[in-house]
């Protein structure tokens, strides 16, 4: 019988309950499996008999499914973030990128450990496909360097479309920031403007 939660040390009793840092553990748990799976299996399939077929399709796979997690859902829910692209009517591609607004933020905060796993996880595996890159092209292993490619370009589109979103929350929050500021400036000018013009009426009677 498992007594864990009914044991108390003195005092403890009287002490506030700690907030839980990972709300989303089973997000966590998906923006990183894909990714490091795809970077395992790549590292290590020389080591087993499986061919170079074989691995591919398994890389690929498992980075298809990596991106699709963290572009459609992890980046939502770790960090209020999401990018992704639209067509006019027109026919005309567009990019669109999306951060929480300040009022839903208040409800459904980001929590600081879920966003360095977040950022942490999009941001080494593109620099450890990186360093492959230059493994693969030094070792003549150039069959591999498709794959390194591939993965580049996934991974590195939700890197991209991420830090984009990024960016534009932190310019719109100077935006508005920006707008307040400018709005109480006019305010107080206009109320030191009204003082003004009513000192002279005040000692004219």
């Amino acid at each position: 019988m498992d007594t864990d939660d009914t044991v108390l040390e003195f005092g403890s009793e009287h002490q506030p309950k700690m907030k839980k840092t990972i709300i989303h553990p089973i997000a966590c748990f998906f923006h990183l499996i894909f990714r490091v799976s795809a970077l395992v299996v790549y590292i290590f399939c020389g080591w087993s008999d499986a061919g170079f077929v074989t691995s591919f399709i398994i890389i690929l796979l498992l980075l298809s499914a990596d991106f699709w997690t963290v572009k459609n859902v992890t980046g939502r829910l770790l960090v209020g973030l999401r990018w992704w692209n639209k067509v006019a009517e027109g026919g005309e591609s567009a990019w669109v990128f999306e951060s929480r607004k300040p009022a839903s933020l208040k409800k459904h905060p980001v929590y600081k450990a879920e966003s360095m796993i977040f950022w942490l996880g999009l941001i080494l595996p593109p620099v450890l496909w990186f360093l492959m890159l230059f493994s693969a092209l030094f070792g003549f292993n150039f069959h591999w360097l498709a794959v390194v490619v591939v993965a580049l370009i996934l991974n590195g589109a939700n890197l991209f479309g991420y830090v984009r979103c990024k960016f534009k929350s932190r310019g719109q929050i100077g935006s508005l920031a920006t707008k307040y500021i400018g709005a109480q400036l006019f305010k107080s000018m206009q109320s030191s403007e009204g003082s003004e013009g009513a000192k002279p009426s005040s000692t004219t009677f």
